[in-house]
């Protein structure tokens, strides 16, 4: 699998619904929040939880002690960060491989609530001002009241920094920020303390809520060094983390900022709690599984089912020292799949990938490898009210017919379903079914292999970079190779496999992704937008280009209200599982987390996201009994 992205610097993919929700519900959105007056937040749909005099979040410990080490292999990454290794410290880039976590190290104008529906609140900025038009959304930055932001060289945060970073980001950034700034027009500096971000017109109202919270760099520091050449030098940033010791590709130390200027601020009270927050760098799943029953690693999210059921048999959790738990996931739109990459002409027609999907048995594999701990997955927005079920009917359909571009063929029929074996691992009935379409999208047998019409193989690649997900691919692969398909893994270091990633070198890749509460329309567009298909370091992995795909984005867009945003949603999930471009493959419900027995864990779980290292904390009493 590639990233699995529960972060993007705050959850740039900001998705905070309340999943459920009705028509009880405050019909509040953005596009009737108040203009002209001065908001200490903001919110997609709803009323604001939190006042402006709120003195923490509800789901941090505010007593929580300062110390302590929190160690551990990341679970999730995001832009180019890698968990396999690092060669820079410039995550804002496509240019090579930057540490996980790094974005602790910055703060941006506002901070997500993790616990409610689709809220930001000022961090930087203290208060932000919606223009008439509601195109222009300006920030005044704090320093006027208080604790005036500063970078880690004691400069301050500056509205001409703020200004900088989006013209950067923009201009110069990783592709999947420019997708969200593509509507930004300018970012003009009012004075010192104030800055106007500018949008064309043409964005959704949620777009401020993602580009909210995107982090901000310190233009002095980029005077002075090339922004796509940092190498190892940290990037300049004001956040509560700062970059310690690191040895390339082996650990990176996020030391805490002792008199970070947010401190005692409203977003930041009980969070940030470890001295040090340090992440070990892994080629392979065995050795970080070594590391941590020898106590080297503290914290594990386990993602190997067959680990989990079998392997936590170690001395330090037969003796308490070390413990397992599983917490509940998030209540978040989710998706984990196989991105068949229909740029190259023997994967283009749908057929083809219905036959290769045919192929697995998840059935067999759920019994035999996964220890009956995970579901097949079928929607892009698994675990959601966004989830498209049997035929559209009323309001969607009318939606689908109404489209001026012609949907895929099936999508007015029941939407796809994936195909249920027998579980014998090797299911005559959908190995036919498999051969039939083969034969439909024009590959013919010849001999113990199929060929297309000129006669060249029907070759296919599934890219990994880890060998863990050998065991699970071999049987599959094996089925592809009993109906004359040349299949195989290929296993690539990190670095290789990110960037044949990026620029969409392989055939058959496996993602999972976290979609969020409330997938955006850039989001969205990064996966699945004709305009991304292209472009070199965007998500959209199967090389999604369809014209109704792109209308429907458009009318999420511009959802003013819940109904209308899970209708979009609902048809463009029973578009996409019609084009037959991604394989969703399996789901499971919990995070199954090993950690030696050393934190303090808050007393309540945020529904939308699982900060783990910015709200635990270490408990010095666990510590000393596991000395004695």
């Amino acid at each position: 699998m590639t990233d699995l992205t529960r972060r993007e610097f705050g959850k740039l993919s900001l998705g905070t619904f309340l999943l459920g929700a009705s028509a009880s519900w405050p019909d509040l959105s953005l596009a009737a929040t108040p203009t002209g007056e001065k908001l200490h937040g903001l919110s997609a749909f709803g009323a604001l939880k939190y006042p402006a005099n709120a003195k923490q979040f509800d789901y941090v410990n505010a007593n929580a002690p300062k110390g302590g080490v929190f160690n551990f292999s990341v679970p999730d990454w995001a832009y180019n960060q890698n968990p396999q290794t690092f060669d820079t410290l410039n995550t804002f880039t496509l240019k090579n491989n930057a540490p996980p976590r790094v974005e602790l190290t910055y703060d941006a104008l506002m901070a997500r609530a993790v616990d409610e529906p689709s809220a930001v609140y000022g961090q930087l900025a203290e208060t932000v001002e919606i223009s008439e038009d509601r195109n222009a959304y300006t920030f005044v930055l704090r320093g006027q009241n208080g604790e005036a932001p500063r970078f880690h060289d004691g400069t301050p945060v500056t509205a001409a920094d703020v200004a900088f970073s989006f013209e950067t980001f923009k201009a110069e950034g990783h592709p999947q920020l420019q997708v969200e700034l593509t509507h930004l027009d300018a970012a003009e500096v009012v004075d010192e303390l104030t800055v106007t971000l500018r949008f064309n017109g043409n964005q959704s109202d949620r777009t401020i809520l993602t580009v909210a919270l995107m982090p901000i760099i310190s233009k002095a520091f980029f005077e002075a060094n090339d922004f796509n050449d940092t190498g190892l030098t940290p990037v300049l940033g004001s956040g509560p983390y700062k970059v310690g010791r690191l040895s390339q590709g082996v650990f990176v130390e996020y030391d805490r900022v002792e008199d970070y200027w947010g401190k005692d601020m409203f977003f930041a009270v009980g969070q940030s709690n470890f001295d040090t927050i340090r992440i070990e760098f892994f080629r392979a799943r065995q050795a970080a599984f070594e590391a941590f029953k020898k106590g080297d690693v503290t914290w594990r999210e386990e993602f190997t089912s067959k680990t989990w059921a079998l392997e936590y048999n170690f001395p330090a959790i037969e003796d308490g020292r070390a413990v397992q738990r599983e917490f509940p996931g998030e209540t978040i739109a989710r998706f984990q799949a196989w991105a068949v990459n229909t740029r190259r002409g023997k994967l283009k027609d749908p057929r083809t990938v219905q036959g290769i999907n045919h192929c697995f048995d998840f059935e067999w594999t759920k019994e035999n490898l996964f220890y009956g701990a995970y579901e097949r997955g079928q929607s892009f927005f698994s675990n959601s009210q966004f989830v498209a079920e049997g035929e559209p009917q009323g309001d969607e359909l009318v939606l689908l017919q109404s489209l001026a571009a012609p949907v895929p063929d099936g999508t007015l029929g029941p939407v796809p379903i994936m195909p249920v074996s027998d579980g014998s691992g090797s299911d005559r009935g959908l190995l036919r079914k498999a051969s039939q379409l083969f034969a439909a999208a024009g590959w013919k047998r010849d001999g113990t292999q199929l060929v297309d019409a000129s006669g060249a193989p029907f070759t296919l690649e599934v890219l990994i970079r880890s060998p863990t997900f050998e065991r699970i691919l071999a049987p599959f692969v094996a089925n592809l190779k009993r109906l004359g398909v040349q299949a195989s893994i290929q296993l690539v270091d990190p670095a290789q496999f990110r960037r044949r990633l990026d620029t969409f070198d392989f055939d058959m890749v496996g993602s999972a992704f976290n979609m969020g509460a409330l997938p955006t329309a850039a989001s969205l567009e990064n996966f699945f937008g004709s305009a991304t298909r292209d472009r070199e370091g965007s998500r959209n992995y199967s090389g999604v280009a369809d014209p109704a795909v792109d209308e429907l984005i458009g009318l999420i867009a511009r959802a003013d209200s819940i109904e209308d945003l899970t209708l979009r949603l609902t048809a463009l999930d029973r578009v996409l599982r019609n084009l037959h471009s991604w394989i969703p493959n399996w789901n499971g419900a919990n995070h199954r987390v090993a950690h030696w027995d050393l934190f303090g864990i808050p007393a309540v779980k945020p529904d939308y996201d699982f900060p783990v290292e910015t709200t635990w904390w270490w408990d010095a009493d666990k510590a000393a009994k596991q000395q004695r």
